[in-house]
């Protein structure tokens, strides 16, 4: 496994829905680091793509985030891979970067369906959540077991990043501040 890569990234939110928010344990947290994942991505060119559960019945996308243009596909499947043509909206050579809720189900099943179809994927342990702190770390565990690399919002940034003369430092790390 290598650094994570900015040109090759994809980063993905799932599910981090209004009305999931106050079941989250320590949802602000993840909340938070998402949103800067979020960011960075915009400023150093990552594409993103952010998935919404039921959106119906669970609401949209928390306003907190910045999302801007990037797509949302709504899913009923807890997998995103089960979703019709999402596997199609993630490159062949992706690092897919995952954040969101619920750890255990949506999460979990979407980086089971994305290791299964051969995709690289990096966890962002400080970005995802679950209703209860023993299904969150279960299921990191499981994820990691089965391939996926466990990181945390630092980490993913000083990698993108790569170096302090890079043009767009500065901005990134005051994020992290």
């Amino acid at each position: 496994m290598s650094l994570i890569d900015s040109a090759r990234s994809l980063l993905l939110l799932i599910d981090f829905q209004a009305r999931l928010m106050p079941a989250i344990h320590e949802a602000e947290a993840a909340l938070r680091n998402a949103g800067r994942l979020l960011e960075a991505a915009g400023m150093l060119d990552v594409p993103s793509l952010l998935t919404e559960q039921n959106p119906k019945g669970l609401g949209p996308t928390v306003g907190q985030l910045p999302v801007g243009d990037a797509p949302v596909v709504a899913k009923q499947s807890f997998g995103a891979c089960g979703k019709e043509g999402f596997a199609d909206r993630i490159p062949a050579n992706a690092q897919v970067i995952v954040a969101g809720w619920e750890a255990h189900v949506c999460v979990l099943q979407t980086v089971l369906g994305l290791l299964e179809t051969g995709h690289q994927v990096h966890v962002v342990r400080d970005a995802i959540g679950s209703r209860q702190p023993e299904s969150k770390e279960t299921a990191i565990r499981r994820m990691e077991r089965h391939g996926a690399e466990i990181v945390t919002t630092e980490m993913v940034l000083f990698e993108w990043l790569r170096t302090a003369a890079h043009p767009r430092f500065r901005e990134v790390a005051a994020l992290i501040r």
